[in-house]
């Protein structure tokens, strides 16, 4: 089956700049006292189990969870995204794969974390993923999002000082809501803030739950 050309695009991008990304990324934790505030309120509700972060990047995510005593672990579509990962944090687990075909087993995970990962999906293939993220995560499992805000695709040609070719997405957090619900998820928490240093939007916090 062929590949669909943004899963190119995006992988060939993020492995491109993938030691620069890193290099900028690495402290926006510390800076942003909202994203620390959101990724505590959800690590609180998955501590039983093993949670996973879909579009790891270099892994940030992924160690902040741990230290915050989560069993979290990193997926990604770029390895050269994962080689940094691994690299920088080598007692974690990171791997290779895609957020349209997760390689892990139903109602396998405590927890499931998209941090700025669905932008690059197309919004018409994000029903699949969002089904994907329902199938993975166990009965009363948490999903935790977070994106950009607007109503547009932006064509991305020049990030971290390299040349790249990949689509972002803004995406209306009501829609968003929307498309969760359909994959039979409830609503818990959400959030829009402001924009903050360099970001050009409001960005949004969906925190989502699988019934039990």
């Amino acid at each position: 089956m062929t590949e669909p050309a943004f899963l190119h695009d995006t992988r060939t991008s993020y492995d491109t700049i993938a030691v620069a990304y890193a290099d900028v990324a690495g402290d926006l934790m510390e800076r942003s006292t909202m994203d620390r505030a959101m990724l505590g309120a959800f690590a609180e509700h998955v501590a039983d189990g093993p949670v996973g972060d879909i579009g790891c990047g270099p892994g940030r995510v992924t160690d902040h969870l741990r230290r915050l005593g989560v069993d979290a672990f990193g997926v990604d579509l770029s390895p050269g995204m994962i080689e940094v990962a691994r690299r920088t944090y080598p007692d974690l687990r990171f791997e290779v794969g895609s957020m349209l075909d997760l390689d892990l087993p139903d109602d396998g995970l405590a927890g499931l974390v998209a941090w700025y990962s669905i932008i690059h999906v197309p919004v018409e293939l994000l029903p699949e993923v969002f089904a994907g993220f329902h199938r993975v995560l166990a009965p009363g499992g948490r999903l935790l999002l977070a994106f950009q805000v607007g109503d547009e695709t932006v064509h991305v040609t020049h990030g971290y000082g390299h040349d790249v070719d990949l689509n972002a997405y803004r995406l209306p957090p009501a829609r968003i809501e929307e498309l969760l619900e359909k994959a039979g998820f409830a609503m818990t928490a959400r959030l829009v803030r402001e924009p903050e240093e360099r970001e050009k939007t409001p960005q949004a916090y969906l925190l989502a739950r699988k019934p039990s």
